[in-house]
């Protein structure tokens, strides 16, 4: 049977169509199946530490990702090491080794070495074809690479875009932004200028330094000592030696060759014994050299002077060392993980985000000058930074290379304008939640929380407290470490950790240096080292009161407020003042002692050995006190209570029987909100706040005797003050991480 004339029309048309769709769908699961080939062009030893990690990881994923290496510059110059060798030696094949370098070290080599790596480039990319190239840094030989692969319609992946440094190195790396397609950066502060450049946020990675991968990996190995006395001597000894590395700033050399005279001059004097690499090929490196020969650095016993050290031992050497000097971006980034002492020289590094551990000098004119530095710095322990990256940057690299839709246009689209309100998309692999550890040390329990940059508790544990300080430690470290795990699940990036304790607190050194009568072996404990060292994260520690205040100021009634007191109504009673924005310590950091202001001569014996405090009428301690008095009478229950004979009489049984009509029990009750607000109209009468927050379980039962015995008895002028009960659930533990989540820190010498 044949078809009709209509069938036979319109059938060629359906088949037509039909293997239009065949084809497409035979392409689309090709493109899906087909390997993501990705071309790695490494410079120096400098990018290749940083590029290293992001290669392993491709090469461990052979089902997804075809690497190829293409190796220029430094690398094949014997007088900077050969470097290309320690490629080998990682078992990497180079597809390509391109010798780009026109020997001369002055301004017009730079630009022939950029010429001539234009030149060589397009004949290894046309053999590769490369559906990718990752590019790093800002060399100018990455400008090179960057402006070959865009000319040759290729996507460009560069890698610490965004940064500010002091150099031309700013220019080159801005430029290679404007080049490339896809962005990893790592840090927040990079990623907005990335997106104030008018880069596209979808195709921005906030991953981390990769270097940190390794770094962080590395730096508890146990082998250190071989590796200190290979490249030191036998008699070196951790911490009691300085790495020095310092390169040619190309925009004004001549002042950094003094600056390095200056510097070897007062390496000389300070008389430690320092490891010293040779600088960069950069203009006026050779005049560097020159001067180190010229101050016999090479034969100076106290010196080692060196032309390269492999990435994994010199993350060692700077990790023991009592301090790094130079201008190397090594020590304002990588240094800080370790929270090694670093002294950075000049405007190299201007503009870079550093950690606590640097100490600027802008200015190093003069030998005494760095001299003082090194003074300040040698031996000094910081707490270890995680600005740049947390260990992790490289499986989000792999996975942000997995969604690249190559068929999306090649042509680059700016977006105007340049700054969206909101910088951040909510997708897993280009911003995890930016989030803190807090820590609350109570009497009774010790609680730790994984808490978001809004104030949401991700996460919290709780563990009872315990009794010595071995065990409380092990405890803290055991709970931290188990949060940062869980941190990862929940999509969550730890910032810092954030410790609330009761006691006396000197914040600047995170260290508790009186406790309260509750936690026991408390005293003179240094919080800070052991659980930076441990987690190496950034710690900060302080009172519960100030923690509650900045709690407020952050999450709670006190946002947006000037000066206000928070007062907490707990076991005990404490609390924190907020003046001029700023939470007020005191010069023996027992400022907003609150517990302690005394109501009366001859009233109460308070647990500090006081008589008439606040804590000794109104505490929950004190409340428990006085509900144990009147059930020994007999004279505590009222029809409808009851007391079990093994339960405990708490301040919860007294607030019931005065509910219940028991006159002794709301007298006893009112007489303890009368002293709370007495002494809370001193505070008025003393700091002046435009706010009062009663916080803790009893602050709803107090807030009407607050408010009456203001109206009674303060003066006209604080009468106006407002007082509110707080809202916020786990004031301890949000303050205590307000402090990570609202730190910055910038030091100038």
């Amino acid at each position: 049977m044949y078809p009709s004339s209509e069938q036979s029309i319109r059938n060629p048309h359906e088949l037509y169509y039909k293997n239009i769709r065949k084809i497409k769908e035979s392409m689309e699961k090709n493109n899906r199946k087909r390997k993501l080939r990705v071309c790695v062009a490494t410079c120096n030893r400098a990018d290749y530490s940083k590029l290293a990690p992001i290669m392993f990881g491709l090469k461990a994923d052979p089902d997804n990702f075809e690497l190829d290496v293409v190796v220029l510059g430094s690398h094949l110059i014997d007088d900077y090491g050969n470097t290309y060798r320690m490629i080998e030696q990682d078992d990497f094949d180079i597809h390509a080794k391109l010798h780009t370098i026109v020997r001369g070290e002055d301004e017009a080599s730079m630009v022939e070495s950029v010429g001539l790596a234009l030149v060589k480039l397009p004949d290894v990319l046309n053999r590769l074809k490369p559906d990718v190239m990752i590019v790093h840094g800002d060399r100018f030989d990455a400008l090179a690479l960057a402006t070959s692969a865009a000319l040759m319609n290729i996507r460009i992946l560069h890698v610490e875009g965004g940064e500010v440094s002091g150099t031309i190195d700013d220019s080159i790396r801005h430029a290679i932004t404007k080049l490339a397609h896809y962005h990893v950066c790592c840090t927040h502060t990079a990623e907005q200028h990335l997106i104030a450049m008018c880069e596209d946020h979808d195709r921005i990675l906030l991953a981390g330094c990769p270097s940190y991968d390794m770094l962080l990996s590395a730096m508890n190995k146990d082998n250190y000592m071989s590796i200190l006395e290979t490249w030191l001597g036998e008699d070196v000894k951790p911490y009691e030696y300085i790495v020095a590395v310092q390169h040619p700033v190309t925009t004004n050399i001549k002042h950094s060759l003094k600056m390095f005279e200056l510097t070897l001059d007062a390496l000389i004097s300070f008389n430690k014994k320092t490891l010293i690499l040779f600088p960069n090929i950069d203009a006026g490196s050779k005049e560097m050299v020159r001067v180190m020969r010229k101050k016999g650095i090479e034969q100076n016993p106290q010196f080692r002077a060196v032309k390269h050290v492999p990435f994994e031992q010199f993350i060692q050497l700077v990790a023991h060392a009592g301090c790094m000097i130079g201008n190397s971006s090594c020590g304002v980034r990588e240094a800080g993980a370790f929270g090694t002492p670093v002294i950075n020289l000049g405007t190299r590094q201007t503009g870079r985000e550093t950690g606590e551990n640097v100490l600027h000098v802008r200015d190093a004119d003069t030998q005494n000058k760095i001299h003082h530095a090194l003074e300040l710095q040698f031996g000094k322990k910081y707490p270890c930074s995680k600005i740049y990256g947390d260990g992790n940057a490289v499986p989000r690299i792999l996975k942000f290379l997995k969604t690249l839709d190559l068929s999306e246009p090649l042509q680059k689209k700016f977006c105007f304008p340049p700054v969206k309100e909101c910088i951040s998309q909510d997708i897993d692999f280009i911003l995890e939640t930016q989030s803190a550890l807090a820590v609350d040390l109570g009497g009774t329990n010790l609680r730790v929380a994984i808490i978001s940059m809004k104030g949401d508790i991700v996460q919290k544990y709780t563990e009872s407290n315990p009794k010595t300080y071995e065990e409380r430690i092990e405890l803290i470290l055991k709970m931290c470490v188990k949060a940062a795990s869980d941190a990862v699940r929940f999509n969550c990036r730890i910032l810092g950790v954030g410790i609330s304790t009761g006691g006396r607190v000197n914040p600047h050194e995170g260290v508790v240096l009186h406790s309260t009568k509750l936690i026991q072996e408390w005293n003179s404990v240094d919080l800070r080292t052991p659980i930076s060292d441990a987690l190496h994260l950034p710690v900060w520690v302080d009172n519960d009161g100030n923690c509650a205040a900045l709690a407020e100021k952050k999450f709670g009634h006190g946002k947006g407020v000037e000066n206000f007191v928070t007062v907490i109504t707990g076991t005990g009673i404490g609390g924190g003042i907020v003046h001029n924005n700023e939470l007020i310590h005191g010069s023996g950091f027992c400022a907003a002692e609150l517990g302690h202001i005394m109501v009366s001569v001859d009233g109460p014996e308070c647990m500090c050995g006081s008589q008439g405090c606040i804590e000794a009428y109104a505490s929950g301690m004190a409340l428990q006190r006085e509900a144990k008095k009147l059930h020994d009478e007999d004279q505590l229950l009222v029809e409808g209570m009851s007391v079990k004979n093994d339960e405990p009489v708490t301040a919860i049984h007294l607030i019931q029987a005065a509910q219940m009509g028991n006159s002794k029990a709301d007298s006893i009750l009112r007489t303890a909100g009368v002293a709370l607000g007495v002494g809370i109209v001193n505070i008025l009468h003393m700091v002046n706040p435009s706010l009062v927050i009663l916080s803790g379980v009893l602050a709803s039962h107090y807030e009407g005797s607050v408010k009456h015995v203001i109206s009674q008895r303060a003066l006209s002028s604080a009468q106006e003050v407002s007082v509110a009960s707080s809202f916020l659930k786990e004031p301890a533990l949000l303050g205590a991480a307000s402090m990570v989540l609202d730190y910055a820190t910038r030091r100038i010498h």
